[in-house]
């Protein structure tokens, strides 16, 4: 495949995850547009090595490993700055993506001339057993939505290149996906997004933001990076705790 070829440039940080990462991969192999997969084992313990063999005969997949432990954000970065398409895609290895959700995406995205394209999701158990439960989100928003409610979740997202290159993710006390989409909006003003759960978001307790109270001790901190006073960061908190709440109120209960 020419680089002329690829079209999306599709980047999964890998991090102790030979259970689910394949999953992930084959979804995003099943899309129908031009693309090349950039796995970046960050320091993984487990068999990550023994799932990855079963991909070497895919042209699109480029498996690479960190010389240490980055942490999400900055292999995403790494990956943005290796990409090779006019478009990077983020995928988390524990996700995974319906079928045409980057066919539906790109078309969105060229139609609306915006730079950001987000989906809905349907939320899953950490045991991989879907749920039925979809958090939607709005055809478009602006720089001033997200601030009072983030609806753009980081393995959803579509983006130029250009504009990944533009706005890396940092920060990694905070929320670094939250604080680039922040930054971006702040720029280019609106994002858009396919209100379809296109993609299929693991709920887990265990990774980096899964305490509630230490998520959102990162949601200030990102606000403060933001370069937000005191009290109008401690306001948008407000906001974004009270959409939380709202967000997944139901499927708790549902659960129940």
């Amino acid at each position: 495949m020419s680089v002329q070829d690829i079209l999306v440039s599709v980047i999964i940080p890998a991090y102790n995850c030979a259970g689910t990462i394949a999953l992930a991969l084959d979804s995003a192999l099943m899309q129908d547009v031009p693309l090349e997969i950039l796995v970046i084992d960050d320091g993984s313990k487990d068999d990550l090595d023994g799932v990855m063999a079963r991909y070497e005969t895919y042209q699109q997949v480029r498996f690479l490993k960190n010389s240490q432990n980055l942490g999400a954000a900055e292999t995403r970065n790494r990956g943005v700055s290796l990409a090779k398409g006019a478009y990077v895609a983020f995928l988390d290895a524990d996700d995974y993506w319906e079928k045409g959700k980057l066919k539906k995406q790109l078309a969105l995205i060229e139609e609306k001339n915006t730079v950001l394209c987000s989906t809905a999701r349907e939320l899953m158990q950490p045991d991989g057993t879907r749920t039925g439960y979809v958090i939607p989100v709005k055809p478009e928003y602006t720089y001033k939505d997200i601030r009072l409610n983030n609806e753009i979740n980081c393995s959803s997202v579509l983006l130029r290149t250009e504009v990944a290159k533009e706005f890396p993710m940092r920060h990694d006390d905070g929320h670094e996906d939250y604080l680039m989409w922040l930054e971006i909006l702040r720029k280019y003003e609106r994002g858009c997004a396919v209100n379809e759960p296109l993609l299929v978001y693991r709920v887990s307790n265990t990774g980096k933001s899964g305490s509630k109270w230490h998520s959102a001790g990162m949601t200030y901190r990102t606000y403060r990076h933001m370069g937000y006073g005191t009290l109008r960061s401690a306001l948008y908190f407000v906001s974004y705790a009270l959409h939380g709440v709202k967000k997944y109120l139901l499927w708790f209960l549902k659960k129940a």
